[in-house]
C-alpha cells in the first residue's frame, strides 16, 4: 500500500537534519556551529517545516471539503503536487472542455458514413448526402480519444494504484479506450471502407463514465431489474396463454368470409404473438378484433379480457413495482452519496486538529479547530457564494472558542438546505402620497389585475384570428388588431414602470416573472416602434411589401409574443406553478435520466443502422413488391392499407442516425409502432421483430415508468411542502429548485461517528493518529 504520512515524517526529519553538527574533522571543510546558531537554524527549520506542513492541510481540508461538496469519494492522493492536480483536473474549465470532447465524439455520428447531412431523410426525395473524406472525422475522434487517455491516466494516478484495481469504471474506461484505439487503426488500414465500427457502440460510455450520478443511476437500474422480471415473466405468461387461445379460436375454416381475423392475425405462433403484444399497447386497437367482432360479438369478449388484463392489471402493476423497487435503490444510492458528504467534512476537520497538534507540539489530538483556521479553509473553498455567506457567519459567532467536531458538521448542514431567496428591501418614500401608490402597486391584487388585462388581449387576438380565418392573405387587414394591441403594450409598459416604482429596480430584478415580464414588454414596445416606422414608409398591410418584414409579419410577431407573455400567470396558481417547478426541477436535476437514456438512444441506433440500414429500397414509379412470400411479383403501385408503404412512412428508416432516432422515438411512443415492426420483417428478416420488441421493453416500458416514478416522487414532495405554513412560504417552497438529494433528505439516516471514523482510517493515502 503506498503511504503518505500526513504530517510529522517531514517536519521530524527536517528538523533531525538541522541538529547535526557540521564538525571541523568531518573531512568537509565546515566548521562546528555554536550554540546560538545551532538554535537559530534549528528556529528557523522548525518554523519553515511547520509553515508548509500548515499550508499542506489547509489545502487538504478544502479539498476535502469540496469533495463533500460535489459528492466526491475522498479517496485520492493528498500530497502537494497530487492536491493541485487534483483541483486543476475538477476545475470548471477542465471538466467543460472533457463535456465538450464527450459532445464531439458522440455529435460524429451525424456526419460518419451514413450521413444525415441532407435535407430530407424519405427514401424517395433523399439526395446523395455529403460524406466527409476519409481521416477527418478519424482525425477529430483520435484526437478525442486520446483527451480521454489523458483523462483516465490522470483519475488512475490521483486514485493510486490500490483504488484503481477496484475501481471496475477506470478499468473499463481503459478497456473501452484501447479498443477504440484498435478499431480506429483497422478503419484508417482499408481506408474508411469497412463494413462496420464497433467503437460506435462503445462512444455512449465516455458520458456514463463522467457522470457519478448517472453511475448511481445506471446501478440501481441494474438491482431493479430482478424484481421487474417477474412482472415481465408473469406478462409474458399472460401473452402465452392469450397467443393458445386465440389460435384455438381463430382457426381456418371452410367458409372464406369467416377467415379473415386467422388470415389478417392468428395465421401462425409468431404473427400471433406479435398481434397480441401490439394490443397489449393498444397500438392496434380496435383493428386487431374487427374481422373477428363483425362475424360474431362474443369474440370481444377475449380481446376485452386479454387487454383488461394485460394492458390496466399487469402494465399499471409493473409501473408500480418499477417506481417502488427503483425509490428504495435510489434511496440507498443518495444515502452513499450523504455519506460521502458527511466523510468529507469529518475528514477536513480531523486533519485541521492534526494541524492544530503540530502547531502546539503537543502529542495529545486536540479536541477543536480554531475559528480563524476554518475561515482561512472558507477563503479558498469553491462553493455558491450564498452557502458561504452563511457558513461564514456561523464561524464568526465562535469567537476565539473553538469548534468541535460536531460544530464542525452543523456548520456544513447549511449545504442541505433549501436556499431562501431574500428579496430586496423595497424602496422608502417620504411623500404620503408615494407610499400609497407603492402600496397598490405591490399588492398582489395589482398582478391579478395584470394577469386579467393579459388575458383580455389573448381574447382579442384569439377572436381576429376566428374571423379572419378564411380570408386570402392578400384581404387581410389587421388594422383594428394592430390599434388594440398598442393599447395594451402601452399597458404593460405602464405596469412594468408601476412595479419598478413600488419594488425599486432590484425588487424588480429578483422576481423570474418581472424579469420574464419586462424582456418580452421591451420588445413588443421596439417591434411597435418598427410597425409605426414602417408604417409610414408603406402603409400596406400585405406580405410583398418590400423591406425585411411588412406590417403583417411585424402583428403576427407581436401576437405570438403576446400569446407567449400570458405564461405569466403560472406562478400565479399554485397547481399550475406545482407542475412547472416539476418540469424545470426535472430538466435540472434529473440530467442522469436524460443522460442513460441518450445512452441507450445511441446504442440501439447504431445498432440499428447495422442491422437495417438499406433494407428498405423506395418505390418505383411502376411498381413495388407488396408480398414477401412473392419477392419476384410486382404490380402496380397499389399498397395494402395500413402499411409502411400505405401510410407512406418513407422518412422513418434506418438509413442514416438522425432518421434512425426519429424512428426509436415513434416506435417509443408506441402508436402504430407495429407498422415498422412489420416492414422491417418483410424487407429484411423476420427476427428483426427481437429488436423492435426490445427497443419497446427497454424504452416504453423501462424508461418511462422510471421517469413516471422521479416525476410522481418530485410533485408529491413539492405537494406536501407547498401545504405547510403561510400562502407566501407556500409558493416558495413550490418554486423552489430541488436537487434529488433534497427530494429524498427526509429518509435519509445520518452516519454515526463510528461508521465516519472507521472509513476515516481506511483512507488509502491519508494516516491520522488514533
Amino acid at each position: 500500500m503506498e503511504t503518505e504520512p500526513l504530517l510529522s515524517h517531514q517536519t521530524r526529519a527536517t528538523l533531525r537534519d538541522t541538529s547535526i553538527c557540521c564538525s571541523a574533522d568531518s573531512g568537509y571543510g565546515g566548521t562546528c556551529c555554536s550554540p546560538d546558531e545551532k538554535l537559530q537554524r534549528y528556529s528557523s527549520a522548525r518554523t519553515s517545516a511547520v509553515q508548509e506542513d500548515h499550508d499542506l492541510c489547509i489545502q487538504q481540508a478544502v479539498v476535502f471539503i469540496e469533495d463533500a461538496i460535489q459528492y466526491r469519494s475522498i479517496n485520492h492522493r493528498v500530497d502537494w503536487s497530487s492536491l493541485r492536480l487534483y483541483r486543476w483536473y475538477y476545475s470548471r474549465v477542465v471538466q467543460w472542455g472533457l463535456g465538450i470532447t464527450i459532445f464531439i465524439i458522440l455529435a460524429l455520428a451525424f456526419i460518419e458514413k451514413p450521413s444525415s447531412l441532407t435535407l430530407t431523410s424519405d427514401l424517395r426525395y433523399r439526395s446523395v448526402p455529403w460524406e466527409p473524406p476519409c481521416g477527418v472525422t478519424e482525425s477529430i475522434e483520435v484526437v478525442c480519444l486520446l483527451i480521454f487517455a489523458a483523462d483516465v491516466s490522470v483519475k488512475s494516478y490521483l486514485v493510486g494504484w490500490e483504488e484503481f484495481l477496484k475501481n471496475k469504471w477506470l478499468v473499463a474506461y481503459i478497456l473501452v479506450i484501447a479498443f477504440s484505439f484498435m478499431d480506429w487503426m483497422v478503419s484508417l488500414a482499408l481506408l474508411c471502407q469497412e463494413g462496420l465500427r464497433i467503437r460506435r457502440v462503445l462512444r455512449p460510455f465516455f458520458l456514463l463514465q463522467n457522470s457519478s450520478l448517472m453511475k448511481k443511476t445506471l446501478k440501481c437500474i441494474k438491482r431493479t431489474l430482478p424484481e421487474i422480471a417477474s412482472v415481465l415473466l408473469l406478462l409474458g405468461l399472460h401473452l402465452c396463454l392469450f397467443t393458445m387461445f386465440g389460435m384455438l379460436l381463430f382457426v381456418k375454416s371452410k367458409s372464406s368470409n369467416s377467415n379473415s381475423e386467422w388470415q389478417m392475425y392468428f395465421k401462425n405462433l409468431p404473427d400471433s404473438i406479435t398481434s397480441l403484444l401490439v394490443l397489449l399497447t393498444t397500438a392496434n386497437n380496435p383493428d386487431v378484433m374487427l374481422p373477428a367482432y363483425s362475424e360474431n360479438r362474443a369474440y370481444s369478449i377475449f380481446f376485452i379480457l386479454f387487454s383488461g388484463f394485460g394492458t390496466y392489471f399487469l402494465m399499471n402493476l409493473l409501473t408500480a413495482v418499477i417506481y417502488n423497487q427503483f425509490r428504495g435503490y435510489l434511496l440507498i444510492s443518495i444515502q452513499t452519496s450523504i455519506l460521502r458528504r458527511r466523510l468529507g467534512i469529518r475528514t477536513a476537520f480531523e486533519v485541521l486538529c492534526c494541524e492544530k497538534q503540530l502547531d502546539s507540539e503537543i502529542n495529545n489530538h486536540m479536541e477543536g479547530v480554531s475559528p480563524h483556521l476554518v475561515m482561512s479553509v472558507l477563503d479558498q473553498v469553491q462553493m455558491k457564494s450564498y452557502y458561504k455567506e452563511v457558513i461564514t457567519q456561523k464561524v464568526q459567532e465562535f469567537g476565539d472558542c473553538l469548534i468541535s467536531s460536531c460544530q464542525f458538521q452543523k456548520l456544513f448542514d447549511e449545504l442541505d438546505k433549501d436556499k431562501i431567496k431574500q428579496h430586496p428591501a423595497m424602496p422608502e418614500y417620504q411623500n404620503a402620497c408615494l407610499r400609497k401608490l407603492q402600496v397598490i402597486f405591490s399588492h398582489r391584487y395589482f398582478n391579478l389585475f395584470g394577469n386579467a388585462v393579459a388575458l383580455i388581449n389573448v381574447i382579442c387576438i384569439s377572436a381576429a384570428l376566428v374571423i379572419f380565418a378564411d380570408k386570402a392573405l392578400s384581404k387581410s387587414d389587421d388594422y383594428f388588431l394592430w390599434v388594440i394591441n398598442c393599447f395594451f403594450i402601452l399597458f404593460y409598459l405602464l405596469e412594468m414602470i408601476l412595479k419598478i416604482f413600488s419594488l425599486g429596480i432590484k425588487g424588480y430584478l429578483a422576481s423570474r416573472s418581472n424579469v420574464f415580464d419586462g424582456l418580452l414588454t421591451v420588445t413588443l414596445l421596439a417591434l411597435l416602434l418598427t410597425m409605426c416606422f414602417t408604417y409610414l414608409i408603406h402603409p400596406k398591410w400585405g406580405s410583398d411589401v418590400p423591406g425585411l418584414m411588412s406590417l403583417l409579419e411585424l402583428i403576427r410577431m407581436v401576437n405570438l409574443l403576446i400569446v407567449f407573455r400570458f405564461l405569466r400567470v403560472i406562478p400565479h396558481i399554485q397547481l399550475m406553478g406545482l407542475v412547472a417547478s416539476t418540469l424545470l426541477d426535472i430538466v435540472k436535476n434529473l440530467r442522469a435520466f436524460a443522460g442513460i437514456l441518450v445512452v441507450v438512444y445511441y446504442v440501439f441506433a447504431v445498432v440499428g443502422i447495422i442491422l437495417f440500414q438499406g433494407a428498405i429500397t423506395p418505390p418505383n414509379n411502376t411498381s413495388v413488391v407488396v408480398n414477401s412470400s412473392a419477392e419476384e411479383d410486382t404490380v402496380n403501385y397499389t399498397a395494402v392499407c395500413g402499411t409502411y408503404e400505405q401510410l407512406a412512412y418513407w422518412p422513418n428508416n434506418f438509413d442514416d442516425f438522425a432518421a434512425t432516432l426519429v424512428l426509436l422515438y415513434d416506435v417509443m411512443v408506441v402508436n402504430n409502432w407495429q407498422v415498422f415492426m412489420e416492414a422491417y420483417s418483410r424487407y429484411s428478416s423476420p427476427w428483426s421483430k427481437i429488436y423492435f420488441v426490445a427497443w419497446w421493453l427497454t424504452s416504453a416500458i423501462m424508461w418511462v415508468n422510471l421517469f413516471v416514478a422521479l416525476v410522481l416522487e418530485n410533485f408529491i414532495h413539492k405537494w406536501d411542502k407547498s401545504h405547510h405554513g403561510p400562502i407566501t412560504e407556500q409558493q416558495e417552497a413550490a418554486m423552489c429548485p430541488m436537487t434529488v438529494q433534497l427530494m429524498f433528505r427526509e429518509q435519509i439516516k445520518e452516519p454515526t461517528e463510528e461508521e465516519l471514523l472507521v472509513r476515516l482510517h481506511q483512507h488509502p493515502h491519508l494516516h491520522l493518529p488514533h
